[in-house]
Formats: structure tokens, sequence, C-alpha cells
């Protein structure tokens, strides 16, 4: 395996010894695990973004009806005020 050299602050590292002392392992495998895990994090949501951006869109509907059975105001509706007309 190939070794790699890292810097952080004392108490991030003294986190670090205190998990890895309460898995059984090294620190430098309990920083692989999680750099591992990290990875397949990011891997996993690159995927379901691919996926999702590759699905079709969904239908809008026309007309959604409010909770009370109202229509919505159309653009129109919302911009045909005096205020936006000046």
């Amino acid at each position: 395996m190939p070794n790699l050299t890292i810097t952080t602050d004392e108490e991030t590292l003294r986190w670090a010894r205190i998990e890895a002392a309460k898995r059984g392992i090294s620190v430098s495998k309990l920083v692989g695990e999680l750099l591992a895990e990290q990875r397949k994090k990011s891997e996993e949501y690159q995927r379901a973004l691919a996926e999702y951006l590759a699905s079709p869109p969904w239908p809008l509907p026309e007309e959604p009806p409010r909770a009370d059975g109202r229509l919505w105001p159309t653009r129109e509706e919302i911009y045909d005020r005096a205020i936006f007309k000046k």
C-alpha cells in the first residue's frame, strides 16, 4: 500500500488517536477508512445525480389548484399592477 503524509491540528489528531483506539486500528488505517467512505459516498452521489439528470422531466400540471380549490394567478395577473407600470 502507498503511504500518505497528512498535516492536521492537535485536537483533530487527538480525536483520531482516540477513535482509532476505540476501533482497535491504527490512525493510518482509520484515515484510510474515512477517505474510502468519503470516496464511496461521492461516487454514489455522482451516480445518482447522473441518473436523475438522464431521466425525462416530470410534466407539470397545467393549472395546479390551491388547497382551497382556487387557481393560482397567472403571471400577467401578478404583474398587472400599477406599481409595475411606472
